[in-house]
């Protein structure tokens, strides 16, 4: 462990109006806004609430949806229409602009539970095209007490199919009662999320829902479980290039994000429409009166 290693609380977010489904939120984090170039970890349920999230804009960044109960119909502005089932992974790409809808389908009370992550593109990606992957199946690296679905980039010599545009990693671990080693690359910074109970991390205790951010420097994270544990492993080499992010998008500078809530208002050809709404669609709300700046980082 390093004194730079440091454990985060989730903040409680309403997605989708006043019935939507309430999120738990760790990254960003004041002081830290990224690991690696992973900007926002939220995670849902469990829950019976469904999932009704209508039409939406996003620019400069990468979703990554992957849930653990219940069924998500995927739709956007590229022609995708995909059911996500658990175990499925989904990735879009926003590039220079994307628009998707996010919607339970199944038993109206069916239990939600899973995790949306954002990936912040670098400056050579976060303009040009948009794109969408659906990865039924991920392969699965093992270890003693410990097994690992990879969901983007690498693990222990075992590589996902999603596409990646930074050195970055993430996992879903599954690690059974008592004691497991996870490889790590030293030059990555990482976190793990506790997803469905407590575990040390390191030999720091973090409860259901904490985060624990793990400098750089090291090859391995010792982990223990009381009990059969879900845990987030994500990682990736620091993200120094400065990140102005707002509702939905992420750009480099004010301007940018105001070009891109206005393209959005004005339903400009950037983002086209999600079919299947209606026309239907969530407004972007009113832009700071004050310059939005760079989120600063604080962490070394």
């Amino acid at each position: 462990m390093t004194s730079l290693d440091l454990s985060l609380d989730a903040r409680e977010v309403p997605l989708g109006g006043v019935r939507g489904i309430t999120v738990h939120r760790t990254l960003p984090h004041r002081g830290l806004p990224t690991v690696g170039p992973w900007c926002f970890v939220d995670h849902f349920g469990p829950t019976a609430t469904a999932m009704n999230v209508l039409p939406h804009p996003h620019t400069g960044l990468q979703t990554v949806t992957w849930p653990m109960a219940g069924e998500i119909r995927h739709r956007d502005t590229l022609g995708s229409d995909v059911v996500l089932k658990p175990g499925e992974l989904n990735l879009m790409t926003s590039g220079d602009g994307v628009a998707h809808s996010e919607v339970s389908v199944g038993a109206p009370d069916a239990p939600m539970h899973g995790l949306q992550l954002w990936v912040a593109l670098p400056n050579q990606r976060r303009t040009g095209a948009a794109g969408f992957e659906h990865h039924p199946e991920l392969p699965v690296a093992e270890g003693r007490n410990w097994a690992a679905k990879i969901l983007m980039g690498e693990l222990d010599g075992t590589t996902s199919p999603a596409t990646t545009h930074s050195p970055m990693m993430g996992a879903e671990l599954a690690v059974r009662p008592g004691g497991a080693v996870i490889p790590l690359r030293p030059e990555f910074e990482h976190a793990v999320l506790a997803v469905d109970g407590e575990a040390l991390v390191g030999g720091t205790e973090i409860v259901h829902r904490q985060m624990r951010y793990l400098a750089p420097g090291r090859d391995e994270v010792e982990l223990f479980v009381p009990a059969a544990r879900t845990l987030l492993l994500i990682g990736g080499t620091p993200f120094h290039e400065e990140l102005v992010m707002w509702w939905n998008f992420i750009g480099r500078s004010h301007d940018d994000i105001l070009q891109a809530r206005n393209d959005w208002e004005n339903a400009s050809e950037r983002f086209g429409e999600v079919a299947g709404h209606d026309g239907q669609r969530i407004p972007a709300p009113p832009i700071p009166e004050i310059r939005l700046k760079p989120r600063r980082r604080t962490v070394p």
